[in-house]
This record gives C-alpha cells, sequence and structure tokens, in this order.
C-alpha cells in the first residue's frame, strides 16, 4: 500500500443509523469490500449533532475525529436526517462536510429536501448484500480517494457567559414572539395621515 493510500485509510467514516440490521450489514460490507476506515457509529440524529459538535463524550477529538465522510440516514429517533442535514449546513466549520444519505426512502420528496438541504450524494440501501459491497466500493473509490476532501473544523464551544447570554437571548424572543403586534401587508403600506398645516 502506497503513502496516499494509506493516509486514505486513517479517514473516519461516521455512520448516523439506528437499525442495528442494517449497521452489521454495512460493517460486513465494509470488511468484504476491503473499506478499511475507521468507521464511527451515532444511533439517533442528536447523537450525530453532539459527536460533530464535540459535545458530551464526544469532546475528546483524538478519540472521536472529525469524519471525512457522513453516511446518514434519513429515519433516525429524537431529529431525523433532514433535521440534521439542515442543522450541518448551517455550522460554518462543518458546513463543507461530505454527506451521502443512505436510505430506504425512495419518496421523491425525501430525495429533493435532501438534495435541497445540501446533501452531496443520495443512495438507495441495496436489499442484496452483494450489491451492498459494491456501492461500499463505489463510495471507497470515489469520495475517499478521488474526490478532494474540503477543509472542516469543529465548531468552538460556547463559553459559560456566552451560554447564558444566549439564553437570555433566547427567552427575549419568545417573549417577543408572544406578544400580539399588527400586521401591516408589505404589499399595502399604511396610509400616511392627512396634513394638518398648509403647505
Amino acid at each position: 500500500m502506497n503513502p496516499a493510500e494509506q493516509q486514505h485509510t486513517q479517514d473516519v467514516i461516521l455512520l448516523a443509523e439506528d437499525r442495528e440490521d442494517d449497521i452489521v450489514i454495512i460493517r460486513h460490507a465494509f470488511a468484504k469490500a476491503k473499506f478499511l476506515n475507521p468507521l464511527h457509529i451515532v444511533r439517533d440524529g442528536q447523537e450525530a449533532i453532539d459527536y460533530l459538535q464535540g459535545e458530551g463524550k464526544y469532546a475528546n477529538r483524538d478519540e472521536y475525529p472529525l469524519p471525512s465522510l457522513f453516511l446518514l440516514d434519513l429515519k433516525l429517533p429524537r431529529k431525523d436526517g433532514l433535521d440534521v442535514l439542515k442543522w450541518l449546513r448551517a455550522q460554518p466549520c462543518l458546513s463543507a462536510l461530505r454527506v451521502v444519505v443512505l436510505s430506504a426512502s425512495e419518496q421523491v420528496r425525501d430525495i429533493n429536501k435532501a438534495y435541497q438541504l445540501g446533501a452531496n450524494s443520495f443512495l438507495f440501501k441495496p436489499l442484496d448484500f452483494t450489491q451492498f459491497v459494491e456501492m461500499t466500493g463505489a463510495l471507497k473509490g470515489y469520495w475517499l480517494w478521488m474526490s478532494r476532501e474540503p477543509e472542516i473544523s469543529r465548531p468552538p464551544p460556547l463559553a459559560e457567559g456566552e451560554k447564558h447570554q444566549f439564553s437570555q437571548s433566547a427567552n427575549m424572543r419568545e417573549q417577543q414572539a408572544g406578544v400580539a403586534v399588527p400586521s401591516v401587508g408589505l404589499s399595502s403600506p399604511a396610509p400616511l395621515p392627512p396634513a394638518t398645516g398648509q403647505a
């Protein structure tokens, strides 16, 4: 194995998948396709966000490094894949992360929405293990070896004072949202009052 190939095999893959059967199949497909990269697994959408942010047990970046490729299922508990994708693309430090949606959904609206929110690719989960191995080989060949990786970094954590300030701002926005205010249509501006003085 040449130095370039050795470097690629160190790239971390993050898989967001809640079905244990699918996780086992993907692990076996990786092994069969000789996809030797470290595979980190999160089992719900909130856990995926925690991993990418480096929150909680994922704070140690030596143990949980940022991934080079994110395989994202859509049907996840707590936060679904589309919510995770929307959050991810809103993070300046992470927005360039390559995301491949790996889903059993064939709903056109799911496909369209995933691309609208910034997915790099949308792949159907194969029903046949051989096809799973072929798909895994394609992921290894294109997304890690041929595709150039963008630079990403973990968002800086909020300091305690910033967290308090953020919480106060959020509470203020909620209180303001609860105050009823008259709405003025943009296409129908309110008329000016008649002039009382002489021109």
